[in-house]
């Protein structure tokens, strides 16, 4: 008998009406905004509520290794360890990304977890869920026509036009409108220029929403998005176009957490999706300072590997909420390092490589490096590591033992074998334990990666070298004159995104494991003052991804009965 697909999975499970997941944290029914019998919105007035009248559970951010294109079930291991701390007498709340519609109906897929270690209902989290990443499309490109359209109407503010920065966004994966002219067919059709368009996860946006503390202070850092320069060298901003108004009441419902549940009925929360290679890759900080007063631990998720939405945890999202982690997780699986150690090819869409199904102790220890390298990259933030071994059924007890083995010489507290997939929160409560005991221990040594206070190509330089292992940074003339621009404007003071492939420590997707003997080319670097830091974009790196010869989306389509079919 075949193992049953996700879809197959969620719609087993009959969900527990949210009215009940949402008392069962405190909340009073005047803050929980249902949508439906399965979903709500949770005010900001409750957070404030909670936070004051609770503790503040024990923090945990779940990072990895260096993906392959499958990933390595990091948001899996994320919910299951969740219901495995649940199961062991804890109350625990996941806290994790909703997902963008490009990757859904691109390679990826859905991104509500897996097998018995799911976020439910899956159909809704994998698309519309509450229309929040519809409203921050909206609100971006709201600002985008009020530009333009102050293009149109005489330009008082004396934009010049070959230095606008915001684009427009769209939420499909589309690589044709990467490069677009606009304004073309007459002067009622506005001002001709050239601009692009990146996908909806991508915008600034999102990236101010996830990192807002409330209403007001999302207003203030949508006022402050510089979208453009004027002749003579000034920013111009949201404020100065007076749009940041409009756009915040765009924003409004958006700015509230959304409140779902596992397979086994607790608490998740889902809330903002930034790409990790080209944002900062994190959930809300709303959404976890919700989860953190309501429950004793809360697990939540950094996009990709540790070199990517683990260190903007730590320097950008921690840096912006004032919050502290307890513990990390690395999530690791055999597959991945022996692809990291040299052996077979792993591609989305095609079946997985015959050597990497068999045992391989010596590739497993190669590929390793990288897992070590991950390791040290979140220690160096002074947090204790946990290593979540995510078992497949080819896994061997020596490759397990060689994961080990690397992980605790690399300075790992634990590495345990995690069956989340197949048995749920039963098969992460030795994670669940080990993570608990680390949180315990918790992170009083806990330092940022670099000051405030340093310039900006510091601040580059240090994330290359100590957390990707470049031996330095080499800038394209127009990125060195963006980073002189943007501290003479006054912005030297923000932490860096830096935005490269997730495949690899470098910015060379095809170096794999631990590559050494490189230098990171930075080609241009981009301003979110909103947001509040600096994007230097690495290498080739992109902000709209394409579409596949064989698109996910091809096999997605709803049934006689109405059901969503072809979501994995």
């Amino acid at each position: 008998m075949s193992f049953p697909s996700d879809l197959e999975i969620a719609r087993s499970v009959s969900p527990r009406p949210i009215a009940d997941v949402a008392r069962d944290l405190g909340l009073h029914d005047e803050e929980v905004e249902p949508y439906g019998r399965t979903k709500a919105k949770v005010t900001i007035a409750a957070i404030r509520r909670l936070e004051g009248a609770n503790p503040r559970g024990k923090y945990v951010v779940v990072t990895a290794i260096s993906p392959t294109p499958l990933g390595e079930g990091k948001t899996t291991t994320t919910i299951g360890l969740t219901q495995g701390l649940n199961r062991i007498g804890k109350r625990a709340a996941v806290a994790i990304r909703q997902p963008s519609l490009g990757p859904v109906f691109g390679i990826k897929g859905g991104a509500a977890g897996g097998g018995y270690s799911q976020v439910i209902p899956m159909e809704d989290f994998n698309l519309h869920l509450t229309g929040d990443v519809h409203a921050i499309g909206a609100a971006h490109n709201l600002a985008a026509a009020f530009l333009d359209n102050h293009l149109h109407h005489k330009n008082r503010l004396g934009i010049d036009p070959q230095t606008i920065l915001w684009p427009r966004v769209v939420d499909i994966s589309d690589r044709a409108i990467r490069r677009v002219v606009i304004g073309l067919g007459g002067r009622e059709n506005g001002v001709p220029r050239e601009t692009e368009f990146v996908i909806t996860v991508a915008s600034e946006v999102m990236a101010v929403l996830a990192l807002a503390s409330d209403l007001a202070d999302l207003r203030v850092r949508l006022g402050r998005i510089v979208m453009a320069t004027t002749v003579d060298g000034r920013p111009v901003t949201a404020d100065d176009l007076k749009v940041a108004g409009a756009m915040t009441a765009l924003l409004t419902d958006a700015i509230k957490p959304n409140l779902l549940q596992t397979l086994e009925g607790g608490p998740a929360f889902v809330h903002c999706g930034p790409f990790a290679n080209i944002a900062h890759g994190n959930n809300s900080v709303l959404a976890d300072r919700l989860a953190l007063a309501t429950n004793d631990i809360v697990c939540t998720e950094a996009g990709f590997g540790a070199d990517m939405g683990a260190e903007k945890f730590f320097d950008i999202k921690c840096r912006a909420s004032g919050l502290r982690p307890d513990a990390a997780v690395v999530v690791a699986t055999i597959r991945a390092l022996k692809m990291h150690g040299g052996v077979g090819k792993i591609v989305a869409g095609k079946p997985l490589d015959a050597a990497l199904l068999e045992e391989n102790v010596a590739a497993v220890r190669a590929g390793a490096a990288n897992l070590a390298k991950q390791i040290e990259n979140v220690t160096v933030f002074g947090v204790p590591v946990v290593v979540a071994i995510n078992s497949f059924p080819t896994d061997t007890p020596a490759e397990v033992e060689a994961i080990r083995e690397v992980s605790l010489a690399a300075g790992a507290r634990d590495a345990v074998l995690a069956r989340h997939f197949t048995d749920g929160g039963a098969g992460a409560e030795d994670l669940a334990r080990a993570v608990w005991a680390a949180a315990e221990e918790g992170a009083p040594n806990f330092q940022l990666l670099y000051p405030d206070d340093a310039p900006l190509v510091d601040k580059i330089e240090a994330v290359a070298t100590k957390i990707y292992g470049a031996d330095g940074v080499d800038l394209s003339p127009a990125a060195a004159k963006a980073l002189k621009l943007y501290e003479e404007m006054g912005f030297g003071h923000l932490p860096v995104c830096m935005a490269k492939t997730q495949y690899s420590l470098s910015h060379d997707a095809s170096l794999k494991g631990r590559p050494t003997g490189f230098r990171l080319p930075i080609r241009e670097v981009r301003l979110s003052a909103g947001a509040g830091f600096v994007t230097p974009l690495v290498g080739e790196m992109r902000t709209m991804p394409g579409l596949p010869s064989v698109p996910g989306g091809e096999n997605i389509d709803v049934d006689a009965d109405g059901n969503i079919v072809g979501l994995f």
